[in-house]
């Protein structure tokens, strides 16, 4: 789990960097095969036929390794769930062998007026290949508690 920090330690304008996965082919059917079992993610020789030459990982997979890197390295026990996600897109598949790593950007911050306990954090979160390529994207929204 992330150190531990509260509201307060959330700068806007803050850019983090971190974190590291990677993510094999058996990792990508064992997903897909649960929880998205298109052919182009669970069958190496479809996926080759498909138009994108391979074995690609769900999105959805992407978006629970995003949310992984984002527990263990930034939200802290301090996080008191998310109300959602906004703008999410998967620009670039990701593959077998790929190395993931995160940057987040602290776009906003402010206490909420009906609960004084916590505060809402809207981050754009960015899931880079090990090329620096931008396989997902996303503007997370988290309630963090005060200290």
């Amino acid at each position: 789990m992330a150190s531990d920090r509260y509201f307060d330690d959330y700068k806007p304008g803050t850019v983090e960097e971190f974190g590291e996965v990677t993510v094999t082919a058996q990792d990508i059917v064992e997903f897909a095969r649960r929880y998205d079992p298109q052919p182009f993610h669970v069958d190496p020789s479809a996926a080759a036929r498909s138009p994108y030459g391979g074995l690609i990982a769900s999105g959805w997979h992407t978006s629970a390794l995003m949310m992984r890197l984002l527990t263990e390295h930034y939200l802290g026990e301090s996080s008191l769930g998310s109300p959602g996600v906004d703008e999410l897109r998967w620009p670039a598949p990701v593959r077998p062998g790929d190395t993931l790593s995160l940057r987040v950007s602290i776009l906003e911050t402010r206490l909420s007026r009906s609960k004084p306990d916590r505060g809402i954090l809207r981050s754009r979160v960015e899931v880079l290949n090990q090329d620096g390529t931008t396989v997902l994207s996303a503007v997370a929204v988290n309630l963090i508690a005060v200290g």
